[in-house]
């Protein structure tokens, strides 16, 4: 699995920390990137679930759309604010 490639992955804005700082994921990297740097807590089901799910995209055995749904859940257990682009549609969520 390429790092930096977009590829099947329609892009998250995740708003994180206190201040509500503004991660765009796009990438695989992105999402390694938050979830091991940025995320606010390293515990709770759902971000360990999504932490697997980015180990084993890396490793091509998981896809980039489930690795997408899980960080989207590990961010709502976390209580982010997350933009989505509904793949295929044009539109946009914002999801609290």
């Amino acid at each position: 699995m390429q790092w930096n490639t977009s590829a099947d992955f329609a892009p998250l804005v995740l708003f994180v920390g206190a201040r509500h700082r503004r991660r765009i994921v796009r990438t695989l990297r992105d999402a390694a990137e938050v979830l091991m740097v940025d995320w606010p807590f390293e515990d709770g089901e759902e971000y360990v679930a999504a932490v697997k799910a980015c180990a084993d995209a890396v490793m091509g055995q998981a896809g980039m759309n489930e690795l997408r749904e899980l960080l989207l859940s590990a961010a709502r257990e976390a209580g982010m604010g997350v933009l989505t682009v509904i793949p295929g549609s044009g539109k946009t969520h914002m999801a609290a």
